[in-house]
């Protein structure tokens, strides 16, 4: 078997999910607009700038959850996936998930925003298989802390690992697409490493290593 793993944020859709779910929190008058507009303002830069602590972004991004009810969130995210996701889902990325489905590969959506929001993307792009941040549950409700190892730089290779040992399944050739340099450490795991409009120093490291440059816009 061959395995295509994939980022979401900036890679197959036109943006980021975080900040365009805050975003539209803050539209909707579900938040703070303006307390929650310069959090995520300032997480998203310390991402750009691979400096994120990843445990206080989630305490931040994760506390929604906790503090509103589970159909109210999913209430929520239906008008969210409707109102900022489908439009900005790239028709390129769509074609080239496809290529590889066409060839019988399995596909895998690897991303550090949390699973609350990206499963409903990833079924909209027909993946099955997502590794996220997994928001912790108890009793069915949201505690607004993260459960296990955050998939986010470093964190990515491990939960890659657990999610093979889970599978008892290793693949004999493997593909990884994303933007990011916060990726590097991932896409040194695989057989073929592909930057995809990539951010400068992940341009700069894909030139180092001999690695592929696309564009899905």
């Amino acid at each position: 078997m061959k395995l295509a793993l994939f980022d979401l944020d900036n890679t197959l859709i036109a943006g980021d999910s975080d900040c365009l779910w805050g975003e539209f929190l803050s539209e909707q008058g579900y938040v703070d607009s303006e307390a929650y507009q310069a959090g995520h303002e300032k997480f998203y830069q310390e991402y750009v700038e691979g400096n994120m602590n990843i445990h206080e972004f989630l305490e931040f991004q994760l506390k929604v959850l906790a503090d509103n009810d589970r159909a109210q969130l999913e209430d929520w995210r239906k008008n969210y996936i409707e109102t900022k996701i489908k439009s900005i889902m790239l028709p390129k990325a769509i074609a080239l998930i496809d290529d590889h489905r066409q060839q019988g590969h399995e596909l895998l959506i690897i991303t550090a925003t949390n699973r609350f929001i990206t499963e409903p993307i990833a079924k909209e792009f027909n993946i099955g298989n997502l590794i996220a941040c997994e928001p912790e549950v108890i009793e069915g409700q949201y505690t607004g802390k993260v459960s296990g190892t955050p998939s986010y730089g470093e964190g990515k290779v491990t939960r890659l690992h657990e999610w093979l040992e889970n599978r008892k399944q290793s693949f004999e050739e493997t593909w990884f697409y994303s933007d990011s340099h916060n990726d590097i450490p991932l896409l040194k795991e695989v057989d073929h490493a592909i930057a995809v409009d990539g951010d400068e120093s992940l341009i700069a490291e894909a030139k180092k290593q001999d690695w592929s440059v696309i564009s899905l816009r």
